[in-house]
Order: structure tokens, then C-alpha cells, then sequence
């Protein structure tokens, strides 16, 4: 069978983190949806998103495929309900088209399969605003780590460690290092990813997820539930923050209730505001309506888009939005909203040249042996015009 993961309305509402890739690729728990679905379904998987980043995230149409809705994360009640349809049949909750098996070689439409499908009473879990990610991750952590180490045996924990809780919820992958740690289980499971790395002094309360070839640094503090993405290095203090991968937060500073997107840097001692001094729910800009909305959450950090950075001592405010491709740092608060492809801070922004903000980026993946492929150029390319009204 043939799948394809579908970006409905909701993509807008979770950039900027999706203007570089479809809902799917959104990490949450310990894989991102995509890699939950393809575990689930035994198979590859293909997308339908913007037209701009589908020469990187690609569709293969057939004759019979099964579209399914990439704001989702699967359980297995779900999928068998899926894996049921029969052509040219759907399924939905509400307004939300869950999945739609078509017979015909072309993109689905949301609207007409709307129609078509059942409306139907099955629990799921979807991210459908970008503060879902930190606020859903305990869940997805727990079912995740079920997911990934059923049937499974975890490597020794070494007795170097000080293990508070019980031993089957940590599960250590090949590789993997971890000496002089305090590991506590009691709120959630601790998973350490192949190859990573937690080095000693660091306190980890779970749930929380290290992902393949990441690191903790020394005596690194982190509060569940918390995810730091493969290729990552993360040292200071870390609450309840998703970091999505290759990203670094390499030093001394507080992360709390945060998301954070690929090739990102954050300075030393970096920090964020995650609660208003009134103790009022925390507002956050939204691109889709353009304007600030109301999270609803008292508890709400930093949103920042692939390939941003700032200086060292950046202070970022309650309920900040940081763009593609921003370049912060000096003293003071910036803004809590920061367009993508600016450069500044606190004291005025001007605009973050294209070719120099590519440049950069080249450097930082030929740290990892990569290149900036020339899909993702030309994404970046659009992105910057696109990101111009938000930067008058």
C-alpha cells in the first residue's frame, strides 16, 4: 500500500517551524510523526504539503493510495481503522479529515474527501499549535519509548549513575554513553539514543528523550518531559522544551517550555522567560491570523524556526516567535515577534542579507559533513521574499 501524509489548514498554524517542512516532520516524543507512521505501517512514506517544499519532501501518487493526516500521531487502534478503509472511503473527526483511501493518481482534496468520509469516535493525539509540542510531549514520550523498546533489551546502566525509579524505564541504545549521572523515572521513562552521550553531573528528571548522536553536557539539568533532537549538544538548565535536531544549547542558561528548530545555535548563557510576572496566560504572534493570539497556557517560552541563532546573553520574553534564518544578539529584551532573515536585537533590526545567512549555513553543516542541498537553497530563497512583510 501506498501512504501520504497531508498538510491540511493546520500547517499554517504551526509556523514559523513549518515553513521549512510539512506537519509530519514535526517532532514529538522521541520520532517525529513521520517516523511514528512509517513503524506503524511498515513503510515508506511520501507527503503532500506547499508546493514550495515539495521538490524537498516529495509525493508518489498511485492508483490506490492512502492519504492520512500529518498533524496525527498514530496508536495502533488508529492505525488497523486506517489500514481498513476501502476505496474512495474516509474517515474524520469533526471538520478534521483523519484519512482518505483514494482509487484515482492525484492529490487529494481535503474538502471533497470531507464529504466522503465517517465521522467516527477514536482517540488520538494531534499537534494542531505549535505549543502542543511541549505541552503533548510527556504523552508522546511514553508512547514512544512502548513503541521503540517493546521486546527490546536496554544496554547495562552503569553503576556509576544514580538511578532514582524503576530500571526498565530507562533504555539505553548502542553506543551510547552514560557515566555519573542521576537518572529519576517516577514522573516518566528515560531514553538515551544510539551513540548519544550524557556526560557526568547531568540530572535528568523523565520523562525525556536523547536522541542518536546527541549530547548532554556537563551537569546539565533537565525537567520533563523534554526532547533534544539527534546531532544536538545541550548543557545548562532545560523545562519541558522540544528540541527538533542539530541544534545546539551548549552552555549554561535556561530553556523552559520551548521549541526549538533545526540548525539553531543558542549562545552561552542564554535565557528565556516562560511565565509573565502577572502570572496572565502567555500570548504568542500567530502568522496565520497575524496577530497575537491567546495560548491559554500560563506556562509558555520560546518559538524559534530553523537555522536562527543568537549572541551570547540573549534574553528572550515571555511567548517569543523568532522566524527563519534570524540572526539576535546584544543587550535588552528583542521582540517578541522577530520576522525571519532579520539581524539585531534589542536596539533595532534590519534585514539579514540572503547570500551571508546561506553562507552561514553551509559552515554550520560542513561541521556535520553535510551540505545545504539545493532544494533546501531554494526554499530559503522563497522563504526570504515570503518573510519581507513581516520585516517593513
Amino acid at each position: 500500500m501506498n501512504y501520504i501524509l497531508f498538510d491540511d489548514t493546520t500547517w499554517h498554524n504551526l509556523l514559523p517551524l513549518t515553513f521549512t517542512k510539512p506537519v509530519s516532520e514535526i517532532r514529538i516524543g522521541i520520532l517525529t510523526i513521520t517516523e511514528k507512521w512509517e513503524k506503524y505501517l511498515h513503510s515508506k512514506i511520501s507527503f503532500q504539503t506547499q508546493g514550495y517544499l515539495s521538490t524537498k519532501y516529495q509525493s508518489v501518487i498511485t492508483n490506490d493510495v492512502v492519504f492520512i493526516n500529518g498533524k496525527i500521531c498514530p496508536n495502533a487502534t488508529l492505525r488497523d481503522r486506517i489500514m481498513a478503509l476501502k476505496s474512495d472511503t474516509g474517515i474524520r473527526s469533526g471538520n478534521t479529515l483523519i484519512a482518505f483511501r483514494s482509487s484515482i493518481s492525484e492529490p487529494l482534496n481535503i474538502n471533497e474527501a470531507l464529504e466522503k468520509a465517517q465521522d467516527i469516535a477514536l482517540d488520538f493525539m494531534a499537534v494542531n499549535h505549535v505549543w502542543d509540542i511541549f505541552s503533548k510531549n510527556g504523552e508522546a514520550i511514553k508512547h514512544d519509548f512502548e513503541l521503540l523498546t517493546r521486546e527490546r533489551t536496554s544496554q547495562v546502566l552503569s553503576n556509576t549513575n544514580t538511578l532514582i525509579g524503576n530500571v526498565n524505564a530507562v533504555f539505553i541504545e548502542e553506543g551510547a554513553v552514560v557515566e555519573a549521572a542521576i537518572l529519576n523515572t517516577t514522573s516518566g521513562p528515560v531514553y538515551i539514543g544510539k551513540d548519544a552521550e550524557v556526560m557526568e553531573g547531568s540530572v535528568i528528571r523523565g520523562p525525556f528523550a536523547l536522541c542518536e548522536h546527541s549530547a548532554l553536557k556537563l551537569s546539565t539539568k533537565i525537567y520533563g518531559p523534554t526532547t533534544i533532537g539527534p546531532h544536538s549538544k545541550v548543557g545548562g538548565e532545560v523545562n519541558n522544551s522540544v528540541i527538533f535536531g542539530y541544534s545546539n544549547k551548549a552552555h549554561d542558561g535556561f530553556l523552559g517550555n520551548s521549541v526549538i528548530g533545526e540548525w539553531c545555535n543558542l549562545g552561552a548563557d542564554t535565557n528565556n522567560s516562560n511565565l509573565k510576572n502577572n502570572y496572565a496566560p502567555v500570548k504568542l504572534y500567530s502568522y496565520a491570523q497575524q496577530k497575537m493570539v491567546d495560548t491559554g497556557l500560563q506556562f509558555c517560552g520560546l518559538i524559534m524556526g530553523d537555522h536562527s541563532k543568537c549572541g551570547i546573553n540573549t534574553m528572550f520574553n515571555t511567548g517569543t516567535v523568532v522566524g527563519v534564518g534570524a540572526n539576535i544578539f546584544g543587550g535588552g529584551f528583542p521582540p517578541t515577534h522577530i520576522p525571519g532573515f532579520s539581524w539585531g536585537g534589542a536596539d533595532g533590526m534590519e534585514e539579514y542579507q540572503l547570500d551571508k545567512m546561506i553562507e552561514t549555513a553551509n559552515r554550520v553543516y560542513a561541521r556535520r559533513g553535510l551540505t545545504v542541498s539545493p532544494e533546501e537553497k531554494n526554499i530559503l530563497e522563497i522563504l526570504f521574499k515570503e518573510s519581507q512583510q513581516y520585516r517593513q
